[in-house]
């Protein structure tokens, strides 16, 4: 087993305080956004040597996943995550077109598609994936502009997931007029003051235009589902899904990339023509990913993609032999809370505390954590796991209700 030093990364969204405390510093005056525990090149983790420091690679080879935790004061950027072949495609023309890795404007940092999933530490705020047709009219409909009206009737001509894309090409791609955005967030002020809301849309134009008051991903975000998370809740956020983490603090396992396409609420690179192109491939559902039980103590998040999956583990002197962490040939722990002390199959003992990290590989077999707290084990997942239930927000439709709706009639036929 091996302690892990981690890269930082001081975006402007990020908590001066919320990272810090959690790693047990002093808060300071730059935000802390993200904490990266893998092998991802542009930040991997280092291991102290007998000699000298190494990178993480050297030991484990290129993992598959890659963990962070992340802290959020304020909106990110609103983003896509490309698809395997399309993350392929941008890589190779990046590479092609000589855009150095670093450079501010590349949008493809490597090959590989980035599906990820957020496990909150704190109440975490988030927008992901689109509002079915109807719900995104009654939301345009309440705001009297007639930006919002004309908005709304090029949804109604179009309905479904080709014209919500249309749409939001349009907001992308053709001039808008900062007054048109401002009288937006004005009614939807208005309307919150007034008691009104359509599932926290309004209010969560107006949080947004706070940070970003001309940016056209405060119109966007009308279109879009705002899910909250409670600690110990997971979401699972698939390749061509849109989304823009509101605020809180989370884990995050994902594939091990960092491609990201923005279309807004932020002062990064934009590349909305590739937005739209991922959305086009993409599905606009959003799943929260429900835990499956191993033990007693341990919650398995496990959203049926090859290379993640996340387990959490509570430990107590209800177990004194300790409690065994699900088996893993590559695993990166980090402490969540308390104090406890990982135990491989050699009988190695390691102490963590709160924001501490270990890798474990082949040679450390089975792991067990013993003490009083939380860990929590991002890993690939064997044949043997059993992966979580995805459950939509919107609830499916009945077979009569689908035949309803096939003839045009609505859910309720009238």
């Amino acid at each position: 087993m091996l302690r892990l030093d981690n890269a930082s990364r001081a975006y402007d969204w990020g908590s001066t305080a919320d990272i810090p405390r959690f790693m047990g510093l002093e808060p300071g005056e730059t935000p802390v956004a993200e904490i990266w525990m893998g092998t991802h090149p542009l930040g991997p983790s280092t291991i102290q040597g007998p000699d000298r420091t190494m990178s993480l690679d050297e030991v484990a080879g290129e993992l598959p996943f890659m963990f962070k935790i992340l802290a959020a004061d304020r909106p990110l950027s609103l983003q896509v995550h490309p698809s395997e072949a399309m993350a392929q495609a941008g890589f190779a023309a990046e590479e092609a077109a000589g855009v150095p890795l670093e450079s501010p404007t590349r949008t493809y940092k490597d090959p590989h598609h980035k599906p990820e999933m957020a496990y909150a530490l704190t109440t975490f705020d988030t927008l992901v994936g689109f509002r079915p047709t109807a719900e995104i009219l009654r939301v345009l409909n309440g705001i009297d502009t007639p930006f919002a009206q004309s908005l709304a009737e090029d949804l109604h001509a179009a309905p479904g997931f080709p014209g919500i894309v249309r749409l939001v090409e349009r907001l992308l791609t053709e001039p808008v007029d900062p007054g048109d955005i401002a009288r937006v967030v004005a009614c939807c002020r208005t309307l919150v003051d007034q008691g009104i809301d359509v599932k926290r849309a309004y209010v969560t134009a107006t949080e947004i235009a706070e940070h970003y008051p001309d940016d056209i991903g405060v119109i966007i975000s009308l279109a879009l589902n705002r899910l909250t998370l409670q600690p110990g809740e997971a979401a699972f956020l698939g390749t061509g899904i849109i989304h823009a983490h509101l605020r809180g603090m989370c884990l995050e396992v994902m594939a091990a990339s960092d491609n990201v396409l923005r279309a807004g609420l932020t002062t990064k690179a934009l590349d909305p023509e590739g937005l739209v192109k991922c959305l086009d491939r993409g599905m606009s559902r959003l799943a929260r990913v429900a835990p499956e039980p191993f033990g007693f103590s341990t919650d398995v998040f496990s959203p049926d993609v090859r290379e993640f999956a996340l387990a959490v583990s509570q430990c107590s002197r209800a177990e004194p032999e300790g409690t065994l962490l699900p088996t893993a040939r590559q695993r990166i722990v980090v402490c969540t809370g308390g104090e406890v002390e990982l135990v491989n199959e050699s009988g190695e003992r390691l102490k963590l505390g709160r924001g501490d990290a270990v890798y474990a590989g082949p040679d450390d077999g089975e792991v067990r954590v013993v003490g009083t707290g939380e860990v929590a084990q991002a890993y690939t997942p064997t044949a043997e796991t059993v992966a979580g239930e995805l459950i939509d927000l919107v609830p499916p439709y009945s077979e009569r209700q689908l035949k309803r709706r096939r003839r045009g009639r609505g859910p309720s036929g009238r």
